[in-house]
């Protein structure tokens, strides 16, 4: 079966309600295609595939010397020094926290071993929410959340990197939107890539979509905010499949895409190694079932400077040492430096996880092996 036919049978099936799907070596883009309810050109809430990005304007503050990779990030946003490890939330809804024991830095925020996390995932958190009340989107209580252990003591999957979407703004001096389109998006050419949905774009957007019990699916009026407080640099980009496999040719290229050079070799080496020593990925519990399922991690798995690597080759797809992770609407990405292969997946339904989605992601990832 050829990858456009495989495409085709994940609709025909009932798998997903659309998908578009692109891959690229070396020289460039070697497949393009989609089914169902997207195009090729859809523009899709990327969620966390945000986060590499965010990670490489980061590491553009690296280079600039505007800050370090082990500088205290309350350097430069003194706000997240007033995070303070959870002790324990009362039957009455008190919480307890206790100061941490050691800065955080923006190494633990691009590794995940910050100490915070997501309610979607951690039952603390959650809970916490719970007694709160409802968090703003898109805003600074949303990220107030505290600590669930001393940075650097544990990985636990969290709003980390939206805090290190705040270390560039201040260090920059520009908001994250602008900072991104003149430093990444026109570099890269990226046009259909923003926090905002551009008019451009408007027609273009793709509805994300549930799962029925009957098997089919319903289509939502999912949308984040378009004038939000904060731009949340984990997980609010919108993109395109075309687009967002412009910045992962960029990886590829160790900074450079069409002669364009936006990160240093050396930097984009260090981004792809084991950047948390001994610390490995934990599970994820979900906690908010419509949300995100369960999600278990290959053993030893590791994260780099805002991306996953694993430890093993995939049969048939990925080498040892790829780096790769998705986006809460069941979009996917890797990047395989071994083989200088890319590939970007994505359909727009929740939850995150799905099963039958993640199924024929694979199936297109060894379509794209088998091919080469």
């Amino acid at each position: 079966m050829s990858i456009a036919e495989g495409l085709k049978q994940a609709v025909e099936a009932g798998d997903v309600p659309g998908v578009a799907a692109v891959a690229a070596n070396a020289e460039g883009t070697i497949f393009e295609g989609a089914a169902g309810t997207l195009q090729a050109d859809s523009v899709i809430w990327i969620a966390s595939m945000t986060k590499a990005i965010t990670g490489a304007a980061a590491m553009q503050m690296v280079e600039q010397g505007k800050f370090g990779l082990d500088t205290p990030a309350a350097d430069i946003v003194p706000e997240i020094a007033r995070k303070e490890v959870l002790v324990g939330i009362g039957a009455d809804g008190t919480v307890t926290t206790r100061p941490a024991r050691k800065p955080i830095t923006l190494r633990h925020l691009l590794t995940h071993t910050s100490g915070m996390g997501y309610d979607t995932w951690n039952a603390d958190i959650f809970r916490y929410v719970q007694a709160k009340g409802p968090l703003k989107p898109n805003s600074m209580e949303m990220l107030s959340t505290p600590l669930l252990a001393d940075p650097g003591e544990r990985w636990e999957y969290s709003i980390s990197i939206d805090w290190a979407g705040l270390m560039v703004e201040a260090a920059s001096g520009q908001k994250l939107d602008r900072y991104m389109k003149d430093r990444l998006f026109e570099p890269l050419k990226m046009p259909d890539t923003g926090f905002r949905i551009g008019p451009a774009m408007r027609p273009r957007k793709a509805a994300v979509h549930v799962r029925n019990r009957e098997g089919g699916f319903t289509a939502t009026d999912h949308e984040l905010n378009q004038n939000p407080d904060v731009f949340m640099g984990g997980g609010a980009l919108y993109s395109t499949v075309g687009d967002y496999l412009r910045f992962t040719r960029m990886i590829l290229g160790q900074g450079t895409l069409d002669g364009v050079q936006v990160l240093k070799p050396e930097t984009v080496a260090l981004m792809g190694r084991n950047a948390m020593g001994d610390v490995s990925c934990r599970p994820l519990k979900t906690q908010i079932p419509g949300r995100s399922t369960d999600m278990d991690f290959v053993d030893g798995m590791k994260w780099g400077l805002s991306f996953m690597i694993n430890p093993t080759a995939f049969p048939g797809g990925r080498s040892a040492g790829s780096l790769a992770w998705g986006g809460l609407a069941n979009s996917y990405y890797w990047i395989d430096p071994v083989k200088k292969v890319a590939g970007v997946w994505a359909t727009q339904l929740l939850p995150f996880y799905d099963a039958r989605a993640v199924a024929r992601f694979e199936d297109f990832e060894r379509g794209v092996y088998a091919a080469l």
